[in-house]
């Protein structure tokens, strides 16, 4: 798999693509930094992203790109011109229907250095030792969008398993929420059509065991 990992800016934009083979190896393809200067419009320094993002999606072809996440904190101005240049590159991907994945900082942090508060000169060695690059990539835009496409790789198996157990329970709660509710319009009535509570709740109850039973699932 080929991961594109981005971490936005409009002053640097770092682009960097890796490439996933069986366990947790990765190999560096292609590191890059779009650089614009705050004198130009807005509107072309977005458009200098977009249009060396795309650029990169169509030599490289992706097989997804992960962003980073923005948060608005003390800086709300820079966090905005983050967020737009996310947005175009996320546009970018998705007229080539690629798909695309935010991950927080302390997200990426934690599968880096195995801690969300690690500086960026500890993420800078770790993902250059990962990496086994022979010299620590800079500026840290570029080791920063390294890290990103790390982190997606290593995090989206794990992801696709928990995703598909979600979805397992929810199957099996909805099951269990049907064949209570038969149970509980099937039970007998004492003869004179009102219903029989402590029955209905018996029945109920033998139906939540065969569930868990059947489904080997433990309520």
């Amino acid at each position: 798999m080929r991961v594109m990992g981005v971490d936005p800016g409009l002053t640097r934009c770092g682009l960097a693509l890796i490439e996933t083979a069986p366990g947790r190896a990765v190999t560096a393809l292609d590191v890059d930094v779009v650089r614009t200067t705050s004198d130009e419009p807005l509107e072309r320094r977005l458009r200098a992203v977009h249009s060396v993002a795309d650029e990169w999606m169509e030599i490289h072809r992706p097989d997804v790109v992960a962003i980073e996440r923005v948060f608005a904190q003390n800086q709300v101005s820079t966090a905005m011109g983050t967020a737009q240049a996310a947005g175009v590159v996320a546009l970018a991907a998705a007229y080539r229907e690629i798909p695309v994945a935010f991950h927080t900082p302390s997200e990426v942090k934690a599968a880096i250095t195995g801690s969300g508060r690690a500086d960026k000169k500890q993420m800078t060695l770790m993902i250059t030792r990962i990496l086994g690059l022979q010299k620590p990539p800079s500026p840290a835009d570029a080791a920063d969008a390294l890290a990103l496409a790390v982190c997606h790789s290593w995090r989206a198996p794990m992801q696709g398993r928990v995703d598909s157990l979600d979805a397992h329970v929810a199957r099996s709660r909805a099951g269990f929420e049907a064949k209570v509710a038969a149970a509980r319009e099937a039970a007998a009535s004492d003869g004179t059509g009102r219903r029989d509570p402590a029955a209905d709740q018996e029945r109920a109850r033998a139906a939540a065991r065969g569930m868990a039973r059947t489904k080997g699932v433990r309520w």
